[in-house]
């Protein structure tokens, strides 16, 4: 997947060149771990995307069978994608993506329930979508009547949400697509990710467009978490009053607490993202890394349980990346009507009474010395199938070590831990129980469990 953080250009110089804010990162954002992402709009009517996995399909034909559901706008102009043919069949040949704006009913969506359910899962804040790049905003804008309130759902998404989230005492987020708006940009679809920069508006007039949208958002609903995708138009990185450096003074004058992460294409950024990536160890600064709970953001209605992470993957997801100085934003994708679909429910209830039992060893947590630890034979260096893999992190003069296999019912403690300090289990602060051979016995009563957290004390 492609990172961000050093996608920069052009750099302007003498009067032109920008004057940054300190775009550091709140420690009430290191502290959270887990955040929600909504990924909801027009492309949830159709909610369709090609699932496929990875090496299955041709690099060069990527687009033309993308598994992101959002991403329906552009591969339905792509000339022979499975999209444009699905489409063509449901909606008709002279029916366009914008004309399913109109088909969007949105009559019984309730988003106290939808925050409720992101909430109970273990959610700290939450970041939906504000416009996707179809450029359909679900805000009361006053910049185009492609909106939520002139169209379709005839509310103000948006609006809805951000109260929601408030009132469940999250922070709020917003996803904004800063350089990508195919609604008014006359270019051919994006066919490779060359395009994905290539094909995309970087004149003054939208570089002013994309700014206006968001001084509305950050005015109207001073968000916690700015979050752009895919770069800025270029003409709105110099030292004008319309461009970034002008808009991240604005935002941190109005949120102090505020933060930012690294898809704007300038060089300073806030957090560092990860998309569908795996970070193989701890880095040394705040990141975040973003997956679906299937392989598209948006609901894809052919996704089945074979294309979604299991419950157990999702909290060892989690824990590896905070383990490793990281975030997890997991991504819910509703359905039109604003439902959670019921298998992405299933994994959020996991997730949630898993946090609700062992959330101690995760929230306000940093990273130990190493993220974790595969035993080996003392002898002979070999992995030790019979004891567990293990996670670290730490707060307050404590380690909590993550049993990422309690089906083996043994666990080696790190040599720096093994101190004959007592070793407890967070679940209910019983010491655990040396065995002979010196190895930590998991209780019978734990082994079926995703993960079990013990608690050690280093001062």
């Amino acid at each position: 997947m492609i990172t961000f953080e050093h996608r920069v250009g052009p750099v302007f110089e003498g009067a032109d060149a920008p004057q940054y804010p300190d775009l550091h990162v709140p420690e009430w954002f290191r502290d959270a771990k887990l955040g929600f992402f909504v990924h909801w709009g027009i492309y949830s009517v159709p909610a369709w995307g090609t699932p496929h996995a990875e090496g299955t399909v041709a690099e060069e034909d990527a687009y033309a069978h993308h598994q992101y559901a959002e991403w329906y706008a552009n591969t339905v102009r792509i000339t022979g994608s499975p999209t444009r043919r699905r489409h063509e069949e449901l909606y008709g040949v002279g029916t366009t993506y914008e004309d399913l704006a109109d088909r969007w009913d949105v009559t019984g969506f309730d988003a106290t329930r939808l925050v409720g359910d992101l909430v109970d899962a273990g959610g700290r804040y939450v970041v939906p979508t504000t416009k996707h790049h179809d450029g359909f905003a679900l805000w009361d804008t006053s910049t185009t009547p492609f909106n939520a309130v002139r169209r379709g759902p005839r509310r103000d998404l948006v609006r809805e949400i951000a109260e929601a989230t408030r009132a469940a005492g999250a922070r709020l987020g917003l996803y904004f697509s800063g350089a990508l708006d195919w609604h008014v940009s006359e270019l051919a679809p994006i066919e490779s990710s060359t395009d994905l920069f290539r094909s995309r508006r970087n004149d003054p007039a939208f570089a002013r467009y994309a700014a206006a949208q968001l001084r509305e958002l950050v005015t109207r609903f001073a968000p916690d978490v700015l979050w752009n995708d895919i770069d800025w138009p270029d003409d709105g990185k110099s030292g004008a009053p319309y461009a970034l450096a002008a808009l991240f003074r604005e935002y941190l004058e109005a949120v102090p607490h505020g933060v930012v992460n690294d898809r704007w294409g300038v060089p300073v950024h806030g957090y560092l993202t990860r998309e569908y990536t795996h970070v193989p160890d701890i880095l040394p600064t705040p990141w975040e890394a973003t997956r679906g709970l299937g392989w598209s953001f948006g609901y894809n209605a052919a996704e089945g349980p074979e294309h979604t992470i299991g419950e157990t993957e999702l909290i060892h997801l989690l824990v590896d990346v905070v383990s490793k100085n990281g975030n997890l934003l997991l991504n819910v994708g509703p359905r039109a009507d604003g439902s959670i679909p019921p298998l992405q429910r299933d994994r959020l209830a996991h997730l949630g009474r898993w946090l609700a039992t062992n959330g101690e060893a995760v929230y306000g947590t940093r990273p130990w010395v190493r993220h974790g630890d595969t035993p080996a034979h003392a002898v002979t260096g070999a992995p030790d199938t019979t004891a567990s893999r293990v996670s670290y992190t730490r707060r307050d003069g404590e380690v909590f070590v993550h049993v990422l296999d309690p089906g083996r019912g043994r666990v080696l403690l790190a040599p720096e831990l093994d101190t004959g300090r007592p070793v407890r289990w967070l679940v209910d602060g019983s010491t655990a129980h040396r065995r002979a051979d010196g190895a930590l016995e998991v209780p019978a009563g734990l082994r079926d469990e995703s993960a079990v957290v013990l608690r050690v004390a280093t001062a």
